[in-house]
């Protein structure tokens, strides 16, 4: 199972939010660089990269830090936040992203999303799925959609996705453990999907059970700025897998 830490950036700073509420960010550090080193450092390979201003304002916005860590790093990097247009893609590709997470514009314009599979091969396209309840919740979570799961998934596994990240919004920020239930459901009925986890993973004994449901990989956020999970404990982790 893939270890992939996340930056989370607003105003060009590394922050983390509670269940996807602006209103509760807390900053970590000024310079996101220097985190994405520190994970490098570790022998992290992968890195979830969230342009929290991008999903606000509905177009790109932090690519420029995506290039300084992409061209600084050999951190593979998939970027999502506010990804609305082709230009938006193009930009994020040639600032260094290795994939793109899509989610609001895969619920509002699936005809454009269906097409970036296409045009960039379903290797470099993620599908985010984030849920509140079983339902697709969009433009950084403050909207409610009408779209089930499991369902929305599917659909897109027709089209071609393999890579999935799914956040269950009522977990994510809170420490208090993943959603082993939903993530188990999801491996059950979309066969094949290759599943990231993320959202509430708050003790490093949680990761060895992801694995075993069979997650593709993990997202690690705020139990690593909160010191809950060691960098340390992470680089020995991808030594034994």
């Amino acid at each position: 199972m893939r270890i992939i830490p996340a930056i989370d950036i607003i105003d060009a700073k590394c922050v983390r939010l509670s269940k996807g509420d602006y209103s509760t960010k807390k900053v970590y550090n000024e310079n996101p660089l220097e985190i994405a080193k520190q994970f490098e450092a570790h022998g992290i390979q992968h890195l979830h990269l969230v342009d929290l201003d991008g999903a606000k304002s509905k177009h790109i916005v932090n690519y420029k830090i995506l290039e300084e860590i992409a061209s600084r790093t050999k951190l593979k990097i998939d970027f999502g936040g506010g990804l609305k247009s082709d230009e938006d893609l193009r930009i994020a590709f040639e600032s260094g992203a290795k994939q793109i997470t899509g989610g609001s514009i895969a619920v509002k314009d699936k005809s454009l999303f269906s097409s970036w599979i296409q045009q960039y091969g379903n290797e470099k396209i993620i599908l985010g799925a984030d849920a509140k309840e079983e339902k697709i919740a969009i433009s950084g979570w403050q909207e409610d959609s009408k779209e089930e799961l499991i369902p929305f998934i599917q659909e897109y596994q027709e089209e071609g996705i393999q890579y999935v990240i799914c956040t269950d919004i009522s977990k994510d920020g809170m420490l208090e453990g993943p959603s082993f239930q939903l993530y188990q459901k999801i491996l059950e009925e979309c066969q094949g999907v290759k599943l990231i986890a993320s959202g509430g993973i708050s003790t490093f004994k949680e990761l060895p059970k992801l694995a075993e449901l069979g997650c593709e990989g993990t997202i690690i956020g705020k139990a690593i700025y909160e010191n809950r999970i060691s960098l340390k404990q992470l680089e020995n982790y991808i030594l034994e897998s």
